[in-house]
């Protein structure tokens, strides 16, 4: 920007012509007391810097407005006047301050959480406990659905922060890793599965039917991702829960997250069967419309899916 331009610029810039809050408070300070030093002191700092700022205030409206004695600091006409003009716009700034905190605690007062099933039922209870001991006046909402579904209520501004299972993020929201999964493949005891005594062949595991997690689930993604699209059905679920509970009645060999199945595992009810030359790994993940950060209740709870 050229010299030129740029005073044309600040010429018709207002926050150029006027004086910021600052120094509009240590004028209104010095009206008060009738002391640059006393001024200076309320307001936390040193009487040199009060000086610099009365002098650089007076140089932008281009008139005097403290005439400094050893008797102490009067205003002139000129500060008089514009001592009024300043304790209103100050006013204006406290009302404005106190609109723009009302508005942090109503929004503070409430948190909407979209979550994918799994991360919706083994581990955002703890977090949302951990969450209530540092606010416990906020209110929380929680709508649970597939990763797909998520990214539709974040987008359509329904929740707060969302939650998903996953290779990437869903288009159009950031994201950051909070956690690491794996898929694992489970049976009933009774299936012949559970006896086997070598891992499963990706070719293998593409041709049985299978209970699955519905299409836009996380879950369904990686495993299609990793069978190259080849995975077949023998039902679609659209929770957890209900895919476990299939598989637990020996209805056929399922695919879950290993949060999911802890309890069964160890309580023999299913049985992990492994498999060879498959990745089912898989990154769980807090989300957000691109370019708007996590704020007030949704920024804690982030804080706390990573500590």
């Amino acid at each position: 920007m050229t010299e030129a331009a740029e005073e044309q610029f600040r010429a018709g810039n207002l926050a150029h012509r006027v004086p910021d809050l600052g120094a509009l408070e240590l004028l209104l300070a010095v009206a008060r007391l009738g002391s640059l030093g006393g001024a200076a002191r309320e307001l936390g700092i040193t009487q040199p810097a009060a000086s610099s700022r009365i002098r650089s205030m007076e140089r932008q409206l281009g008139v005097a407005l403290v005439d400094r004695s050893p008797r102490g600091s009067r205003l002139t006409d000129a500060g008089a006047l514009v001592t009024d003009w300043a304790r209103r716009i100050v006013e204006a700034a406290e009302a404005f301050d106190v609109g723009a905190q009302a508005l942090r605690d109503r929004r503070d007062s409430r948190l909407r959480v979209a979550a994918s099933m799994t991360i919706a039922e083994y581990l955002l209870p703890g977090w949302l406990l951990a969450l209530r001991a540092q606010r416990p006046d906020t209110a929380v909402s929680l709508l649970a659905g597939n990763s797909a579904v998520v990214a539709e209520r974040l987008l359509a501004d329904e929740a707060d922060l969302g939650f998903v299972e996953g290779l990437t993020a869903p288009s159009g929201l950031d994201s950051v890793v909070i956690a690491h999964d794996n898929l694992i493949v489970v049976t009933a005891p009774g299936h012949a599965w559970a006896r086997r005594r070598r891992p499963l062949e990706a070719a293998e595991l593409a041709v049985t039917p299978l209970i699955l997690r519905e299409k836009g689930s996380g879950t369904r993604q990686v495993l299609d991702v990793a069978l190259g699209g080849l995975a077949r059905p023998l039902i679609e679920l659209s929770s957890t829960t209900a895919v476990k509970a299939s598989a637990v009645s020996g209805a056929g060999p399922a695919v879950l997250s290993e949060l999911a199945v802890g309890e069964e595992l160890s309580m023999r009810r299913l049985v992990s069967v492994p498999v060879a030359g498959v990745s089912l790994a898989r990154d769980l993940r807090a989300v957000w419309p691109t370019g708007h950060r996590p704020v007030g209740p949704a920024r804690d709870l982030l804080s706390l899916t990573r500590g």
